[in-house]
């Protein structure tokens, strides 16, 4: 069976282990660790930006997360947790922090960077103005902050999306099932087919990260942006 045949299969797109649920629990595992990664990572961006505390050790720590080899740390995580929780949750925890881990470093360095690097004249004309520092903050440094943060958020989507796979490693669905299925049955249309329909959900996040940010952000704000990156690419050019 070749790649397009293993596409238009029927059997393939109905019943428990269809190319639709796998996608919806690939989806759903993602989600999760986003939105974990997100309520850890951005209020210690805003905390780190805005104080300025911590930067250095974050970094280094930011740094450390991404060396951590996933299988290994998921393996390890499992057999941590395995003897404190019972039922799926034993499968569904380490894959969820695994992801977590991935995704905190992006998001919280985009979020303490766009508040450090918020246009130096907004900040001095609020504070000519009278706004206290949180106002600042709020009103000013966070709206400059958007495109760096949104910007982190997407790259740590895309890591989320591609490294989710592994929750077949652990016997979960997703669409890691088809590329560890095909393996293991010397089906190299299913495999092929599970890479390329990650590759494809990571397109399209890749596109809904560009529109949101296309929509969040205002154009004067994304030019503003964009020219001080240009500057600084110049210079160290």
């Amino acid at each position: 069976m070749n790649l397009a045949n293993w596409f238009t299969d029927s059997a393939n797109w109905s019943g428990s282990r269809a190319i639709p649920t796998q996608i919806g629990y690939h989806v759903l595992y993602s989600a999760l660790a986003l939105l974990a990664a997100c309520a850890v990572a951005v209020p210690a961006g805003i905390y780190i930006g805005y104080t300025g505390r911590g930067e250095t050790v974050v970094a280094g720590l930011a740094n450390a997360l991404r060396a951590l080899p996933t299988l290994g740390l998921l393996t390890l995580l499992f057999l941590i947790i395995a003897p404190i929780v019972s039922g799926n949750a034993v499968y569904v925890l380490p894959t969820i922090v695994v992801l977590v881990l991935l995704a905190v470093p992006p998001i919280l360095t985009g979020t303490y960077a766009g508040i450090q690097n918020a246009d130096p004249g907004a900040v001095g004309a609020a504070r000519a103005m009278g706004y206290t520092r949180v106002q600042i903050l709020l009103h000013v440094q966070l709206p400059c902050a958007l495109p760096l943060l949104l910007s982190g958020i997407r790259s740590a989507s895309l890591q989320i999306v591609s490294t989710a796979t592994v929750a077949a490693y652990l016997g979960l669905q997703g669409l890691g099932r088809f590329v560890l299925d095909g393996r293991a049955q010397g089906d190299f249309s299913q495999m092929a087919g599970g890479a390329l329909l990650v590759a494809i959900l990571a397109l399209i996040i890749e596109l809904s990260f560009s529109a949101l940010s296309r929509a969040a952000v205002s154009p004067g704000l994304r030019r503003a942006v964009d020219s001080r990156t240009a500057t600084k690419v110049s210079t160290a050019g």
